[in-house]
């Protein structure tokens, strides 16, 4: 026999089953196995799986007690072996208890079970039998009480080991055993057989009823095993829950998954109200009172949204109920199940997410925005339709997209839109359009003196260096600026306006910002009509290119010339490259017009003297083309002119992004055997660091350092030198640009330029001036003034003067640092001080030159001040600043 009798489990169909799902399948099989055969028969229907019952020592009272009353009854006290040998037993049935306790505690074999019943049972009633029959057989008590005691003992033993019915046939074999072997000893072994014999019966018997029993019990067991197991599945899986409520509304069951949930036990949640599962505080007013309504009108409900009593994160849960009643029809409770939402919500306001914000930054759309702006616009109260719209374009974006690729582009974009949104903060909305367009909305009604700051603050703040994958960008903004109700009072018009507005700001220079005004549809109109006769310019050779001479300082001969694009237009006569040039940009014509420029460039040299060279500018955009050096090579091939005699201008702006394609472009180029030189040096945003490996030959300086140089007090002149010296270190030649007057020039030599480009030699010429130039000879001559006068504005200015505590009105008709021309005073003799107020709070002092009639020139004290774009500030009225571009594409 095995250690412990066997436990047979119901036939169920055979499935993998691994870790937790083995343990609870396990353990509910184990708690609804049925009897195997002939336990019955050994330990009763009880589950606690002994032999001897927990109440057999109790037997000792009884059997001492019956003993003490015979004897009591009968005088029987002159022989004490029989009363001695009953005592004994009922001393051993009562030791039984430890049997009891040892069975019920210990796992014990199969054969030390049998002993200990044959000890704590057979032996005492053998032993008790047989010393009631020697009492009896001798004459002390009368048979008749002796086997009223027997009787007495046996139904005693049929309680106590009620339901086992191999121990109760035990005891009772071994007491009648007993009395019947005082009797005869042959009749005691008959009676022990036939006891035997009855125990086989009996156990038999009962396997019988036990087996039929058990294929029932199996059966159901299957059919409950695997619902419980379907229902569990669900359960635990997350499929779903269920949950059921008494009358009163407290839970009576709850699947342990919604107690995992909420943070709690199953055992803690029973008894407490439905409503503790949900945080109906938080939920629609709508959804709360449906749930409650349904729970107090005893009515079915389905797939209610609830939010989960979470207090770490959102859960939504869809729930269903319907109420119960008994066999009376009297209310019972409810009884539902309930599925998890969240991700199917987390879904919808996912998609939700997609259809009014941007995916890559995270603002709100074109949808949202117009949303926002529309709400704003038809607001029921006039007063809160008020709002300023900002169209925002980022400058050089498109250059980050072609050379970096477009994964950087979108970072970009992200850094951006998080920039954006630190500027604009509390103060209104910020939003992407697409592509690199971008759009803030300010609600509320705000001064022109007060949103000024805010585009400026943005341009700003978008124009800081980035980094992009290791590399150093560069890129800046425009920003185009419509208020409601003035600007217009829908949004179709708004937006229009506010457009009309970013398109003047990129055309005054870009890296600006414009407010929207009436003038700008005209504006429009021409840019439209200028961009229509600018294709056709290109389409039909409009075009042409001048060129200016390039001379060398120290022997005052003609090096080279720059190519110059010029647009003769048939009515409106030549149009400055600062006009048109941002124009071919933002359409794309740029490239077809540098690939003709340097074709013309070619052909045009090849009819110069072979020591003449000529510098064609290229454009950012032209740079980033891959095909570059192919076109310029096709181009030197086809005019049959040396590599080395073409010098390519590139502008510091190709650096904005220092990566390997720049470099590769850089050693394609010079593969080809063309010069480079770096155009506009120092007025870009790129560090030195890329003169370390860019391959110029060539550093230009730009004009706006030659500007003002010989000025008293000028710091032009030293950074002038600087970059002098650095090229000379670098190995490179120098270009002054700009150079004007003679005094610029002797400055230019002493701070060893090489080489000077300007008005002093040579304004541009056409290309047959310049064939025509080089004919005869190369010596250049400087001719222009000795030096630059102030620059000056012409303007139309009431201004009054003060002499002597007498006031004068006057009209300032232009005005420079130093001087101004004022017109409504008469025959002022010279040497007269004045007191100027060109302003309410900017008064200077000036002395009067020279006058003629009603006008007089006047030197100031002290020169004026200038703001950042070089004006007058003290006569400066406007808020949005100008610049006057210089542009050159070859």
């Amino acid at each position: 026999m095995s250690d412990e009798p066997a436990v047979v489990m119901a036939d169920f169909p055979a499935k993998p089953q691994t870790g937790r799902d083995f343990a609870r399948t396990q353990k509910r099989r184990e708690r609804i196995a049925s009897v195997p055969p002939g336990d019955v028969f050994l330990f009763g229907d009880r589950r606690n799986r002994t032999l001897i019952g927990p109440e057999w020592p109790h037997m000792a009272l009884p059997m001492a007690a019956g003993i003490a009353g015979l004897a009591v009854v009968n005088a029987a006290f002159t022989s004490w072996t029989a009363p001695v040998m009953a005592l004994v037993a009922a001393i051993i049935v009562f030791a039984g208890r430890f049997a009891v306790r040892l069975e019920q505690t210990a796992r014990l074999s199969t054969a030390v079970r049998t002993a200990s019943l044959a000890l704590a049972v057979v032996l005492p009633m053998f032993v008790y039998g047989t010393a009631v029959g020697l009492w009896a057989n001798g004459g002390h008590i009368a048979w008749d009480q002796s086997l009223a005691l027997l009787v007495t003992i046996s139904l005693f033993t049929t309680v106590t080991q009620s339901g086992r019915l191999a121990a109760m046939l035990a005891a009772q074999v071994a007491l009648w055993s007993g009395v019947t072997c005082v009797v005869s000893a042959q009749g005691g072994l008959l009676a022990l057989l036939i006891g035997l014999a009855i125990a086989g019966v009996a156990y038999m018997r009962q396997r019988e009823i036990d087996l039929r029993t058990e294929e029932r019990v199996q059966e159901e067991a299957r059919v409950q095993t695997r619902a419980q197991e379907i229902l569990a599945d669900y359960e635990e899986t997350g499929q779903g829950w269920f949950w059921e409520t008494d009358r009163r509304g407290q839970i009576t069951y709850l699947s342990r998954p919604v107690a995992d949930t909420l943070g709690r036990e199953v055992e803690e949640l029973i008894g407490r109200p439905l409503a503790e599962l949900f945080n109906l505080a938080e939920q629609s007013g709508e959804g709360e009172r449906t749930l409650a309504f349904h729970l107090s009108a005893r009515s079915s409900f389905s797939d209610l949204a609830v939010r989960a009593a979470t207090q770490n994160e959102e859960r939504w849960w869809s729930i269903t109920g319907r109420p119960t009643y008994d066999l009376f029809n009297n209310f019972q409770g409810f009884r539902g199940s309930g599925t998890d939402l969240t991700e199917k919500r987390r879904s919808q306001e996912h998609a939700s997410r997609l259809a009014h914000f941007d995916s890559l930054t995270g603002l709100s759309n074109r949808f949202r925005m117009s949303q926002s702006l529309e709400k704003i616009l038809n607001a029921p109260q006039a007063s809160h339709r008020a709002c300023a719209v900002f169209l925002l374009d980022l400058d050089r974006f498109k250059q980050v997209n072609d050379t970096l690729g477009h994964p950087a582009g979108d970072a970009l974009l992200k850094q951006v839109a998080q920039r954006l949104e630190r500027v604009i903060g509390k103060h209104g909305r910020v939003g992407r359009l697409g592509g690199d367009e971008f759009k803030v909305i300010l609600p509320g009604k705000t001064e022109r003196e007060k949103l000024a700051p805010i585009a400026a603050q943005v341009i700003e703040a978008l124009s800081q260096p980035y980094s992009i994958d290791g590399s150093r960008v560069m890129i800046g903004a425009s920003v185009g600026i419509a208020l409601a109700p003035d600007d217009g009072v829908t949004s179709e018009a708004l937006i229009r306006n506010a457009d009309l507005a970013l398109y003047a700001a990129k055309d005054g220079g870009r890296g600006r910002y414009h407010f929207y005004a009436p003038d700008l549809h005209s504006d429009a109109e021409e840019r439209r009509q200028l961009e229509e006769e600018l294709r056709d310019a290109v389409a039909n050779g409009g075009l042409e290119l001048y060129y200016q001479p390039v001379v060398q300082t120290a022997t005052e001969r003609i090096t080279g010339f720059e190519a110059l694009l010029r647009w003769h237009h048939p009515e409106q006569g030549f149009i400055s490259p600062a006009k048109f040039i941002p124009i071919a940009e933002d359409t794309g014509l740029i490239a077809t017009i540098g690939e003709w420029a340097l074709r013309t460039a070619c052909q045009d040299l090849a009819k110069w003297p072979t020591n003449v060279r000529v510098a064609v500018n290229v454009s950012p955009l032209q740079f980033a083309n891959p095909s570059l050096p192919s076109i310029v090579t096709s181009a030197l091939a086809h005019a049959q002119v040396d590599p080395q005699r073409l010098e390519l201008e590139i502008t510091e702006s190709v650096f904005l992004n220092d990566d390997s394609d720049t470099e590769a472009m850089f050693r394609a180029l010079k593969s080809v055997g063309v010069r480079l030189a770096l155009d506009d040096f120092g007025t870009g945003y790129s560090s030195l660091g890329y003169l370390k490996k860019a391959p110029f030959d060539k550093i230009k300086i730009d004009q706006s350092f030659v500007r003002g140089a010989t000025q008293p007090g000028s710091r032009n002149g030293a950074i002038i030198g600087s970059i002098v010296s650095l090229a000379e270190a670098l190995g490179m030649e120098t270009t002054a640009e700009g150079v004007e007057t003679l005094d610029e020039l002797d400055l230019i030599r002493v701070l060893g330029c090489s080489h000077v480009q300007g008005y002093i030699y040579e304004r541009p010429l056409s290309a047959e001036a310049a064939a025509s130039r080089l004919t005869s000879g190369l010596i250049a001559v400087a001719q222009g003034p000795r030096s630059a006068r102030a620059s000056r504005q012409t303007m139309l200015r009431k201004v009054v003067l003060d002499h002597a505590g007498h006031r004068y009105h006057g009209t300032v008709r232009n005005i420079s640092r130093t001087g101004a021309l004022i017109e409504g005073l008469w025959n002022v003799p010279p040497g007269t001080i004045f007191r100027v107020l060109l302003s309410e709070n900017y008064p200077v002092t000036a002395t009067c030159r020279w006058s003629n009639d009603d006008r007089l020139g006047v030197e100031f004290s002290m020169p004026l001040e200038l703001d950042e774009d070089g004006r007058i500030a003290a006569v400066t009225l406007r808020s949005v600043p100008q610049e006057v571009a210089q542009r050159k594409v070859g």
